[in-house]
């Protein structure tokens, strides 16, 4: 979506990836934009091949979205979700230091980095928490990128952001899990979906909204780190309601929970500030939880690529 988002500003877009020539890229068929991104070799691990990657590609942003995205994997591949994250964030900060180039790098971080706040929604300067291995890596890309902005000048920023979901996630995200659960319920190929803890509650909204915040922060005059969100969080629950309501099912009749899949010290609650997105960089969320959950289930029910095919909306 940020492929998408870049290109249709009129930007050159390259990705990287262990092996380009092996890439399959489905999701950029989904969005049809395939012939437009250019797929390059490079491993985050390897300083020498970022260091040619970026020195023959002479980029001006850089949008470091990679590593184990899972939390719940990051409990069963600890060292693996670190490597991935907060080592490759810092063996590309270091190329970019190495290389002397002007450019503007961007870091996904993460609302998990806050832990258990209670209800207080989350500012920028709220201190971190951790409580899953994937939590640990993405506050220690976090601090990172803070000190190789402070230390040595770079233009580095952080884009804290709460959960953002759309029809390209994989079902082992419990959003899509939910949207493909009631897809198979209302088409007779399942009668149960079972579920873990449904009083969760999450500041949801949509990605293709959020990738526009990301562009916004590497445009500003001074780099900062902002958290993007919704500012309004809603419980497990209720997404799964909507859901369910949009393929004309009863969610209470076809829900059942397991121990099993809850993870260990998961967060209850979880919210949000965006209001120093709102006033620096002018971004608002339109989409809130019961639009995402509306949206994912038109783009399964009807199997479009992207809900209405219109715009980044």
């Amino acid at each position: 979506m940020l492929a998408r988002h870049l290109l249709s500003l009129g930007y050159k877009v390259a990705g990287t990836s262990r092996d380009g020539d092996m890439v399959r890229g489905a999701n950029l068929d989904r969005l049809g934009i395939r012939d437009a991104v250019t797929i390059h070799s490079m491993a985050t691990a390897d300083f020498r091949s970022i260091i040619q990657t970026l020195d023959r590609l002479e980029i001006d942003e850089l949008y470091n979205l990679s590593g184990q995205s899972s939390v719940g994997l990051s409990f069963d591949q600890p060292v693996e979700t670190m490597d991935s994250i907060g080592g490759a964030t810092l063996t590309l900060l270091e190329a970019i230091r190495f290389l002397g180039r002007p450019v503007r790098f961007y870091n996904a971080g993460s609302s998990e980095c806050f832990g258990d706040i209670g209800d207080t929604p989350a500012t920028e300067d709220t201190p971190f928490r951790p409580r899953s291995p994937y939590a640990v890596a993405k506050a220690t890309a976090h601090w990172t990128v803070a000190n190789y902005r402070e230390a040595y000048g770079l233009f580095a920023c952080n884009g804290i952001l709460f959960n953002h979901e759309s029809p390209l996630r994989p079902e082992r995200f419990v959003t899509q899990k939910i949207v493909r659960g009631a897809a198979d319920i209302a088409a007779g190929r399942a009668d149960t979906l079972t579920l873990g803890n449904l009083d969760i509650w999450r500041d949801w909204g949509w990605a293709s909204e959020y990738v526009e915040a990301m562009h916004l922060i590497l445009q500003q005059d001074e780099a900062e780190d902002y958290i993007i969100a919704t500012g309004r969080t809603t419980s497990l629950e209720a997404f799964v309601a909507t859901v369910f309501e949009e393929f004309g099912l009863d969610w209470r009749r076809h829900v059942t929970t397991h121990s099993g899949l809850i993870r260990p010290s998961d967060l209850r609650y979880s919210a949000a500030s965006p209001a120093k997105a709102a006033e620096r960089l002018g971004w608002r969320a339109a989409a809130g939880a019961a639009d995402v959950a509306r949206r994912m289930a038109a783009a399964q029910r009807d199997g479009e690529a992207w809900p209405g095919k219109t715009g980044n909306s």
